[in-house]
């Protein structure tokens, strides 16, 4: 039986994540795991997130995941979510804070703006971009699809072909990166009803 590992760092939504990936995929086994074995034994891995990025790089480096998960995202479908998405890249403002390094790129806060409420957060529409609107993940999902969004910071990549899909918020960002073996979200699919769903089972079906 293939497995699907959730990295448990101490940070994320790792139920509502785990059980999700068990509703798509009842032929796997989902496993929440703080062990840098299971990691490097997966056949595909989820990087969930949730706080303060500075937050969760030093709850993962603490703890020792860190390392087999980046040599386990050298070759294996990788999903980030939210946080997880943003940890993928080189650095943040927030903290400020050094990322993974995976996705060349930097992590920014929305602008200050009074009209502009922070965190954002609820429903908004995603449309896949560039080469992106073919990728596997977006199969079955209708372009403008609604999916449920928290947070204040989010990532801009240097290589615009790693924008995945973009939605707007006071500003247009990249709600979505894409690179080889791996895919992150901004938005959260454990929270985004069919539309959530149908992007975990498109993972679960994904060979890079």
């Amino acid at each position: 039986m293939k497995r699907i590992v959730v990295v448990d760092y101490g940070m994320g939504n790792l139920r509502s994540v785990s059980k999700a990936l068990e509703h798509v995929a009842p032929d796997h086994r989902v496993l929440i795991s703080q062990l840098p074995g299971d990691v490097a034994a997966c056949d595909r891995l989820v990087l969930p997130g949730q706080g303060a990025m500075p937050d969760c790089m030093r709850m993962l480096k603490a703890s020792g995941l860190a390392e087999s998960l980046l040599r386990a995202a050298e070759s294996k479908p990788l999903l980030g979510v939210c946080v997880g998405k943003q940890m993928l890249f080189e650095f943040s403002e927030e903290g400020p804070s050094a990322g993974l390094g995976l996705l060349p790129g930097h992590v920014r806060r929305f602008p200050d703006d009074r009209w502009l409420k922070v965190p954002h957060m609820g429903w908004n529409s995603v449309w896949p971009e560039g080469e992106a609107t073919r990728h596997r993940l977006w199969d079955g999902i209708e372009p403008g699809a609604y999916f449920y969004f928290v947070h204040s910071y989010f990532p801009r990549p240097s290589d615009p072909t790693h924008i995945a899909a973009t939605t707007e918020y006071g500003v247009r960002f990249s709600c979505a990166v894409s690179r080889h073996n791996l895919f992150a979200t901004q938005f959260h699919p454990e929270k985004s009803a069919a539309d959530g769903l149908r992007l975990f089972r498109n993972f679960v079906a994904w060979d890079p």
